[in-house]
């Protein structure tokens, strides 16, 4: 019984001896591990190591690929994209706006825009550009109106300008006849390129206009009216110094795109501005 006692001693007492030489073998080889790591991030062994938690993202932008150097980038200008031809709820319409140099083009889109950021700029190339950007029915409607200068380039211009519009405005000046009797070249031109646009005959200047003789405003108006009808064209008398029918014009353009409801009444008297359809 002795014996057995001291067998089963001594197989005890191997056991723990194997055990705590393989416990002893583990943890030098986790301080061996441990070491190599402070080894490699720069800390010393022994020393307090303090640990920075990384943000969520900062594995991932580590391994982003460093930039190309610029020799490797293609030289040109990168794409510009507005920022509403990136909105999906925006719906996006073109308006031309043509007519002769010097008659307020510029100053009646301005007018209508007001504080929203030019699209085009005095460097573009090309027609001038602007939007503007409204609520009807609840639906968001940017309006990109394509502004065609008068000069000679105005015929390269045109193709592009008058493609895909909703609506060609055909400026005038009612203090220069001269200028009304060119409608109808801006009216051919823009038809080669769009025969489905809304047109529309605008006089502008009409705080100029007011101040010319009677019979000569009469004379005037009677002969924008009969352009008017010749071109199947809505005629409005407008002044963007005094913002005379400037929205209106646009709310006209609205309402017969979408149907809806046009509430303003024609005026045909002499020395008010007229609205004529």
């Amino acid at each position: 019984m002795s014996e057995v006692r001291r067998k089963s001693g001594g197989h005890y007492s191997m056991l723990r001896c194997r055990i705590h030489t393989r416990v002893s073998l583990l943890q030098r080889c986790l301080l061996r591990a441990l070491h190599r790591f402070l080894a490699c991030s720069g800390a010393k062994p022994g020393a307090n190591a303090n640990y920075t938690m990384l943000a969520p993202h900062a594995a991932l932008s580590s391994a982003s690929p460093p930039p190309p150097p610029e020799s490797a980038v293609e030289s040109g200008p990168a794409p510009v994209f507005h920022a509403n031809e990136l909105d999906t709820d925006l719906v996006n319409l073109k308006i031309s706006l043509l007519g002769d140099c010097q008659i307020g083009k510029t100053s009646f889109l301005v007018k209508y825009v007001g504080n929203e950021k030019e699209q085009g700029g005095e460097e573009k190339k090309g027609p001038n550009q602007m939007d503007k950007t409204m609520v009807v029915s609840g639906a968001r409607i940017s309006y990109c109106i394509w502004e065609v200068q008068g000069d000679g380039k105005s015929q390269d211009q045109l193709p592009v300008a008058c493609k895909d519009s909703v609506a060609i405005l055909i400026m005038f000046d009612l203090t220069s006849r001269c200028t009304l009797n060119s409608v109808v070249g801006w009216y051919k031109e823009a038809r080669k390129w769009n025969q489905t646009a809304i047109p529309v005959l605008i006089g502008t200047k009409f705080d100029d206009f007011i101040q010319l003789p009677i019979d000569m405003q009469w004379t005037i108006a009677s002969e924008a009216r009969a352009y008017a009808k010749a071109l199947n064209a809505t005629l409005f008398f407008s002044s963007a110094t005094y913002n005379i029918n400037v929205n209106k014009i646009f709310k006209f353009i609205t309402a017969k795109l979408f149907d809806l409801p046009w509430t303003v009444e024609r005026n045909l008297n002499v020395g008010e501005p007229i609205i004529d359809f």
